[in-house]
């Protein structure tokens, strides 16, 4: 029925303490830091465009200035911080968008590629502004997911998020053949008069593939200069495709002079409306296709066919506003220097690889954007009010009754941290087994394991949910090592859930919850990223699954750990292989000699003859990786880096009544690497462990409030070990 799903992150989140009462200082800090920056690459752009040679002007179309850049732009890196500055006009004469003004951007958006794209869009918006701003996203179920999940987690302040849902609109748009790559969503941009809100009267509508140098205000600001019956503001396109000269026989569809191309459009939606806009462009569509069969480019060849029937309807957009960067273009002329850059348009197949004079000055504003900290952007906007709500007063309260001045309270504050968090940042596809025994491989890891998800891939090879704690630069980083992994590339059934890095803590336990929340399957093997299971695995444990019918009983299956010291391992293809080498020393039970109580209750000395699952009893300080039902209690967030994160949630699965049962055939191994930061911090820090001591010690007194009498036996144990 076309009505928008409201998702503002003032209604769907908590803020985060970040930008709570008593992190003021913490929040002003930052305001002035981040200033002191954007001062610095305003002038850093100055000079940059000072020192860039001047050609001579142009003239052509709607009287609006072209210019064209000389060759040597200077140093990249230097071009890289000044471009990123702020390129806001100076004119004078520009009408001035009212300082809380809302700007209205449109998106069409779908699946897990574009939602990557979007982000970086929406970054170089947000970099920039100076208003509130609505994005309206017309967006399929994927890329809802994805991005309504990311926009509630980031919480940027005067950001309203609707979404639309692209699989109802195909039905409008589907009559249409089109050969361009975008496939169906490249035609939805013809419908928004249909699917935006009756009310809204005027929207910006961007492609993904859209990075903007300068404040999104002033092009919101050239609606004030539409005159008549205009209604449509384009830029005239940069390449030679309408004029049909690219090769012969090249018939494209028709088009004024060059054309306009649709990355960038403004619409005037109250007065396409009373135009009747719906039946003006089928009817063109339909004429058109009788000779041409289908489209090349998508919605941009029925815009231009109604143009060129209607030329009164459009308002010619000076060329900066829409830069196009494929390849053949007359971008070059669109400006002279830095200042001149407004909007970039990869609108290429090839994206970064296109050929331009000046590509890597623009790669590398691109990439300014795709590695920026996104945390920075949660600025607010002053003297723009913003909406409290109930989510936000009930945080304000809980963190007013935190005491500064307490030792502990950075631990504290951890649990109510709010981090950005961008599900399935990479292809995913997973078709349900029919009988319903299949598991997810569920771990967590930060940018130091990559090295560890090829071989478990080779182990595994079922599907696995993995939550990934990264910097932004850091996510593209682990991009780039994917995309160049045959093995990785290859697989279709891992998620990959980044969530950002914020704070000084490393949130174990939140990233576990994430990847948990996302398994597909009905049941999880809740794992570590150090561990390769044993080959068979997989299998073994469907098996097993429904041997012990784990469907109606709450059964948690045991796989056996163990480890080795040695980075080059020849490893076990069997249990009995795995026990001669644990007689031969190659092989130690997991952490035999540093915590022997964490997996003792496995029962080791049985499991050598076991041929049939045995059950154990839960003891103190017991962790062993289980195999559980999906709808099994989340991990605590109040244990952070390193300690008592997984022995809290096996507690937490006895104190439900879960049955602990060893599987007799099944076995992981750990594999050795460097410490790492957090325990190298609890081992090292003695305010560090007082903290853990107390956390647990609450953390028991909160069993004792949710399970009564039965939890006592955790103080007992804990008292005597």
């Amino acid at each position: 029925d076309g009505k928008p799903v409201s998702l503002s992150p003032l209604e769907s989140q908590p803020h985060s303490p970040r930008y709570s009462a008593p992190g003021q200082r913490e929040r002003e800090s930052l305001e002035v830091r981040v200033r002191e920056v954007e001062e610095e690459n305003r002038a850093l752009r100055r000079q940059l465009s000072l020192a860039q040679g001047r050609a001579p002007a142009h003239r052509r179309g709607n009287h609006s200035k072209t210019y064209s850049m000389e060759e040597g732009t200077g140093d990249s890196e230097n071009l890289r911080a000044g471009i990123v500055a702020g390129n806001s006009s100076e004119c004078g004469q520009q009408p001035v968008v009212e300082k809380c003004e809302t700007i209205h951007v449109a998106i069409v958006c779908a699946g897990y590629n574009a939602s990557r794209d979007v982000v970086t869009l929406v970054k170089s918006v947000l970099f920039h502004r100076r208003n509130p701003l609505h994005f309206h996203l017309i967006a399929d179920s994927i890329a809802e997911q994805i991005l309504a999940t990311l926009f509630q987690t980031w919480m940027v302040p005067a950001v309203r998020v609707d979404f639309y849902n692209a699989d109802e609109l195909k039905s409008e748009v589907s009559w249409i053949p089109n050969k361009h790559y975008s496939g169906i969503y490249g035609l939805m941009k013809l419908v928004l008069t249909k699917t935006l809100p009756a009310n809204l009267e005027r929207v910006i509508v961007l492609d993904t593939d859209i990075t903007f140098a300068t404040d999104i205000a002033e092009l919101w600001a050239v609606f004030h200069k539409f005159k008549g019956q205009q209604v449509l503001g384009l830029v005239e396109n940069q390449s030679d495709w309408y004029l049909g000269n690219l090769w012969k026989n090249h018939r494209p569809w028709p088009a004024l002079g060059r054309g306009y191309n649709t990355g960038v459009i403004l619409l005037l939606l109250d007065k396409l409306r009373k135009m009747k806009w719906e039946q003006m462009w089928r009817l063109t569509a339909e004429r058109e296709l009788m000779g041409m069969l289908s489209t090349s480019l998508a919605d941009q060849d029925i815009f231009n066919a109604v143009i060129k029937q209607n030329p009164f309807l459009v308002y010619q957009l000076p060329c900066f506003w829409n830069v196009q960067l494929s390849d053949h273009t007359r971008s070059e002329q669109c400006y002279r220097d830095v200042s001149d850059l407004k909007v970039i348009h990869w609108n290429s197949p090839k994206k970064l690889r296109v050929k331009n004079k000046h590509v890597e000055f623009f790669r590398n504003l691109y990439l300014t954007f795709l590695e920026y900290d996104g945390n920075l952007l949660r600025r607010e906007l002053f003297g723009c009010p913003s909406e409290a709500d109930v989510n936000s007063e009930n945080l304000q309260k809980q963190l007013s009754e935190l005491d500064e001045d307490d030792l502990c309270y950075e631990f504290r504050r951890e649990r109510f941290t709010v981090h950005r968090t961008h599900l399935y940042f990479l292809h995913y596809e997973y078709e349900p087994a029919a009988d319903n025994t299949d598991v997810t491989l569920v771990a967590q890891l930060s940018m130091d394991r990559l090295q560890m998800l090829e071989a478990i891939c080779k182990h595994w090879e079922g599907p696995i949910s993995l939550a990934l704690y990264l910097s932004d630069a850091e996510a593209q980083q682990f991009l780039r090592y994917a995309q160049g992994s045959e093995v990785l590339m290859s697989r279709h059934n891992v998620a990959y859930h980044i969530v950002y890095k914020e704070g000084q803590f490393y949130p174990v336990n939140l990233l576990r919850n994430v990847a948990m929340k996302h398994v597909g399957t009905p049941y999880m093997f809740l794992s570590d990223i150090d561990f390769l299971p044993m080959y068979g695995l997989y299998e073994y444990l469907r098996k097993s699954v429904i041997q012990l019918d784990l469907a109606n009983s709450k059964k948690a299956m045991i796989v056996p750990a163990f480890e080795t010291l040695r980075y080059r391992l020849s490893f076990p293809k069997s249990k009995a292989e795995l026990l001669s080498m644990l007689d031969m020393g190659t092989l130690f039970t997991f952490r035999y000699h540093v915590w022997t109580k964490g997996h003792a209750p496995t029962n080791f000395a049985k499991w050598r003859t076991a041929t049939t699952p045995y059950r154990v009893e839960w003891e103190a300080d017991f962790e062993p990786y289980v195999v559980v039902r999906r709808d099994c209690p989340e991990y605590d967030r109040r244990f952070v880096g390193f300690g008592w994160n997984k022995v809290a949630h096996i507690m937490e699965l006895d104190a439900q009544e879960y049955e602990f049962t060893v599987l007799p055939n099944a076995y992981m191994i750990h594999m050795p690497h460097a410490p790492s930061f957090d325990i190298t911090k609890f081992r090292s820090n003695k305010q560090y462990r007082v903290c853990l001591k107390t956390l647990k010690e609450e953390f028991q007194q909160d069993m004792s409030r949710r399970y009564g009498f039965a939890a006592l036996k955790y103080l007992t144990a804990e008292n005597n070990s």
